[in-house]
């Protein structure tokens, strides 16, 4: 995955994150892949609500397919 430094998540507009509080960003494939990943774990773990995590996923998806 690409890295993405503090001051470019800073520079990130609100719409570039799939979570609340701009958590989970998906700016590019790789991060929207992440972002599903991250998501699933906080979800099976129980620091988000299954609603959450299927937001953040179709968020990701449209990232995902996405040309």
């Amino acid at each position: 995955m690409s890295k993405l430094t503090a001051e470019q998540r800073k520079n990130l507009p609100d719409s570039a994150f799939a979570g609340p509080g701009r958590t989970y960003p998906v700016e590019d494939k790789a991060h929207a892949r992440d972002a599903k990943a991250r998501a699933a774990q906080a979800e099976h773990s129980g620091r988000i609500s299954a609603k959450t995590a299927k937001n953040i996923d179709e968020k990701a998806d449209r990232v995902l397919k996405k040309d």
